[in-house]
């Protein structure tokens, strides 16, 4: 009989606030509470593969944003200025997903990228999406047709920033102009930043941003009359929007005179570090520029007032520095002085841009966002790459006043995760805590809620584990300490002295009795415990206290690194940096075996349940299973592709699992073993980053691992059973997908070789996914048009003979309640995604053209989803012309579906115009009747605004 396994699955992540792939989008007016109640609104993040949704005052994950499938790194989140309910969110795979945010469900996918997506920008009317990423491409995508419009190739390096450029009619408002978004702006880090007509699909203008490397960041003005660009060393770029340059159509007279960009100067902030971004105040004359360092420099743009003012004072100091009246000669003074700077185009960058404050943070910025609601305070939300966000309030200093500004921390998430790496976990024996440790905290969670319900400082931990009693937690540091916590009064009981080194590992003795201790200092410790009655001072009470008394020492002649005791309790196993394991008795601490193998240290060991075998991991990236018994080597697994960290057995033998055990390493992976098969059962992926510690529920019911990635993972035994062979079919079926895509990924690049030079191509990319809709696609077609000619033949026999019987139809037609093969065919094509649909078109041959025209003629006479019909007709028309045009049965059937298209549309249109004369005549009818009810909420809450505050002070902005 076939042996069969229990599978383990994902089953919850915590720990993670925020990770430093993606960056931060907040919503100041989101949550229940509002501002006006004191409330900080929502903040959504990246972390890893999910998108979390945080209320900022109550440090509480109110939203997940999650996909079953999805494995790919969050890398950009992008909120619509026009429905701030959808955001678009890119990932490291080269994907892009529309996101509801009421819903949390991803409304679109778009997959046409090669790698990370950098950038994604919404144009103002929010049916249109830009998305740079590191591939060098450009994409803009159609989000009302689900379809990528185009691809522009220009840039030869990462995309680091893209805006829409605001095209103003003359005499014209930008809001009211259907096509004023017609022109894009790019940067990247080869240093160049473009401007795109997406009219003509072309770049018009190419400058250099930076004097010396890439340039990293770029911020577009709010009122659109410029952008600054950041580079190494501090720098900062303004350049300057000649608006009148982009109201000129292409080809115009004195267009080669026109330019778009003009760069105005240079500005220098005080960090010399790699500017991550540039962010302008949505409504204020402030910009945040910061890099990776622990800080976020505001500058503010001065008004033309304040601009003149300076100028005049500047004036002055010259002449009475210089005691000359050469200004007065050549008939300039100070009384004049307005005149001078009436072209604003000429004042020195450095006059207009100044430093305001430079705000500190909790830890390497990553990220920030302004506050955009209306009101005189300045706030910025911050997301730091330690693992949490932070909402700082700026007050303004008064403008005549020379201090800066003050700043204060108001709110901050951090209390749900670890600000530095989990190195170790522990589970109680009732598995309902789980303890993590990182450099500086201890962290108590409820495994079934996973909420954080402790957190104590702790000095750098390495290891840990729970007392008898699940009430104390004993850490060991790497200074060579142990401290002991009471979790229930959440205070440090005590801190001893126990090595000189590092304590790499410590276990307590299956009797609950004592504790081992495993140093760098080439000894492990005993520990007993013991409660001390200690008095209390200024009175005659006694308080019980437990402390660890050391009993005995082992010495060795090499660092150890793990000690492990079987559950026997006769045996003592020790790891030391020979590359042995040295197997001791408890009672005597004399030799009983010396396990030889490992080509580098052994890093962790286990006992299973029966104290017969052990099994050692190592940094040589091997597993090995040894008997107890004579010390002899049972098997050796390659088991990972980098040092495997941790090793576990399953502890209780309840479902006959006990020789089955956990490896996890630092390639990212956990692997699910059988030690007396020496077969892999599972691999466990998700994890981002290297998986530092694993522990086991003493049930066997789920695992828990902490990673590099902040987070921490629940893997939860399911009923779903599995089987070897059906694992190795899928890792061969995963083989085989991943050598298809990427000799599709080389003929890609073969077509973009073939294609050097053009601008402006398509935006597919062939997928697995896509793949698969072609196939389903041409076998519909297939199927479809047999039983099509079938049907044809048995009506034409129909009318000589009203009694012929009916001819056996395909399974398939039968199976769906015996459908015509005109709506099977449309609906396999309905099933596929839209934006999935046109690389799915290409996977289809000539040969199977004639079948799809006939079914799109027969679409078209029934008026079947007409958007569909048009969006299949019009791309194989594309891609096919010249095949099309030079067929003689081709070209009459694509007559007769235009023919039979003309009058489905011709009637919709009348349709359409029936409706519309009606809701015309309904309308004159409602305003005939007089005043009416009704009442338009935006408009109304304007004007009740305007008759409170009264009029607000108009601000000049100088680009």
């Amino acid at each position: 009989m076939v042996k069969s396994y229990l599978k383990f699955e994902h089953s919850k992540t915590f720990g993670q606030i925020c990770t430093a792939s993606a960056n931060v989008v907040w919503d100041p007016s989101g949550g229940d509470d509002s501002t006006a109640r004191g409330g900080a609104g929502l903040a959504y993040v990246g972390a890893n593969e999910d998108v979390l949704v945080w209320d900022v005052k109550k440090s509480e994950r109110v939203g997940l944003w999650t996909v079953e499938d999805n494995t790919a790194v969050v890398t950009v989140i992008c909120r619509s200025d026009t429905d701030p309910d959808v955001f678009a969110v890119g990932y490291d795979d080269g994907k892009i997903r529309i996101w509801d945010s009421r819903t949390a469900t991803a409304i679109i996918t778009f997959n046409g990228h090669k790698t990370a997506v950098t950038q994604l920008k919404f144009d103002k009317s929010g049916v249109r999406l830009a998305s740079g990423s590191r591939d060098t491409d450009i994409i803009l995508w159609d989000l009302v047709a689900e379809v990528g419009l185009y691809r522009l190739r220009g840039h030869k390096d990462q995309i680091t920033a893209i805006v829409f450029l605001s095209r103003t009619t003359p005499g014209g408002d930008p809001e009211d102009d259907d096509d004023s978004d017609s022109f894009l702006l790019s940067t990247s880090k080869d240093a160049l930043i473009k401007v795109w007509d997406l009219s003509t699909q072309h770049c018009i203008e190419t400058h250099v941003t930076q004097t010396n490397g890439e340039c990293w960041a770029m911020g577009l003005m709010r009122d659109g009359e410029g952008c600054i660009t950041a580079g190494n060393d501090g720098e900062l770029k303004v350049w300057a929007i000649n608006e009148s340059a982009l109201t000129h159509e292409v080809g115009a007279q004195g267009q080669e005179q026109l330019k778009i960009l003009h760069e105005r100067g240079a500005i220098y902030r005080q960090g010399r570090d790699r500017p991550v971004a540039v962010n302008f105040h949505p409504q204020k004359d402030l910009i945040a520029i910061h890099g990776s360092e622990k800080a976020i420099e505001l500058f503010r743009i001065r008004s033309e007032n304040e601009i003149r003012k300076t100028l005049v004072r500047k004036r002055k100091r010259r002449k009475e520095k210089t005691g000359t009246t050469a200004d007065a000669e050549s008939g300039i003074d100070v009384a004049d002085s307005k005149e001078d700077v009436e072209d604003m185009s000429t004042v020195a960058i450095s006059d207009i841009f100044v430093p305001y404050v430079l705000v500190r943070t909790g830890g390497k910025v990553r990220s920030m966002d302004w506050n955009h609601l209306h009101g005189r305070a300045i706030r910025i939300l911050v997301s730091t790459s330690n693992n949490q966000l932070e909402l700082f309030d700026i007050t303004g200093s008064d403008k005549k006043s020379q201090e800066a500004p003050d700043y204060s921390r108001t709110l901050s998430v951090d209390m749900p995760g670890h600000r530095s790496d989990v190195r170790c976990v522990a589970l109680s024996s009732d598995d309902r805590m789980l303890a993590t440790a990182s450099h500086g905290s201890l962290k108590i969670w409820n495994t079934r809620t996973q909420s954080c319900l402790r957190t104590l400082d702790c000095g750098y931990a390495l290891c840990m584990a729970f007392m008898p009693g699940d009430k104390i937690v004993v850490v060991g540091t790497r200074e060579g300490t142990l401290e002991i916590f009471d979790i229930a009064a959440s205070n440090l009981l005590d801190t001893i002295n126990a090595h000189e080194r590092d304590i790499w590992s410590l276990q307590v003795s299956p009797d609950g009795k004592s504790l081992v201790t495993g140093s760098a200092d080439k000894s492990a410790k005993f520990w007993q415990f013991k409660v001390v009655q200690e008095e209390i001072l200024g009175t005659n009470r006694k308080n019980a206290r437990l402390t660890l008394v050391h009993s005995r020492t082992l010495k060795v002649a090499d660092d150890i690194l793990s000690v492990c005791f079987s559950p026997d309790e006769r045996l003592l196993a020790v790891s030391t940096l020979d590359n042995t394991v040295k197997v001791f008795f408890v009672d005597s601490l004399k030799l009983f075996l010396t396990l030889y193998g490992h080509k580098l240290p052994v890093l962790s060991m286990d006992i299973s349940y029966d104290s017969k075998l052990i099994v050692t991991s190592s940094a040589d990236k091997n597993v090995r299973v040894w008997g107890l018994d004579f010390g002899d080597c049972h098997k050796a697994f390659f088991a990972h592709q980098d040092s495997i960290l941790s090793v576990l057995f399953v502890p209780n033998n309840n479902d006959g699992n006990g020789h089955h055990f956990f490896s996890a390493s630092k390639d990212k992976t956990m692997k699910y073993y059988d030690a007396d098969k020496f077969e892999q059962i599972q691999k466990l992926d998700g994890h981002k980053g290297e998986i530092w510690a694993m522990a086991i529920a003493h049930s066997g019911e789920f695992l828990v691992s902490a990673s590099h990635d902040k987070s921490i993972r629940i893997w939860q035994q399911t009923d779903e059973q599995i089987f070897l062979e059906e694992e190795r079919e899928k890792e061969l079926e995963e083989l085989y997908e991943n050598t298809l895509l990427t000799s599709l990924e080389k003929d890609e690049q073969q077509a973009d070789a073939d294609m050097e030079g053009v601008e402006a191509t398509a935006a597919g990319k062939q997928t697995a996914q896509t793949l698969m809709a072609g196939e389903k696609i041409a076998e519909a077609l297939e199927v479809g048009f047999e039983d099509l000619k079938i049907m044809q033949q048995y009506e034409q026999a129909k009318r000589g003979n009203p009694k012929t019987a009916p001819p056996p139809r395909d399974a398939v037609f039968l199976a769906n309640n015996n459908i015509s093969a005109s709506t099977y065919v449309l609906n396999t094509f309905q099933k596929v995604p839209a934006a999935s649909l046109q690389d799915a078109l290409l996977v289809l041959s000539l040969s199977q053209l004639p079948a799809l025209f006939t079914f799109l003629g027969l679409w078209a006479k029934e008026g079947r989803n007409i958007p569909l019909t048009c969006r299949i007709l019009f791309f194989m028309l594309k891609t096919h012309q010249k095949h099309i045009v030079s067929s003689q049965a081709l070209r009459e059937a694509l007559e007769e579906t235009r023919d039979r298209l003309r009058q489905t549309l011709q009637k919709q249109k009348h349709d359409l115009g029936f409706n519309l004369a009606g809701l015309r005549v309904m309308g004159r009818r409602v305003r005939e009747l007089g005043e009416t009810d009704y009442v338009d909420e935006s408009t109304w809450l304007d004007t009740e605004v305007t008759a409170t505050r009264g009029t607000k002070r108009g601000f000049v902005t100088v680009a």
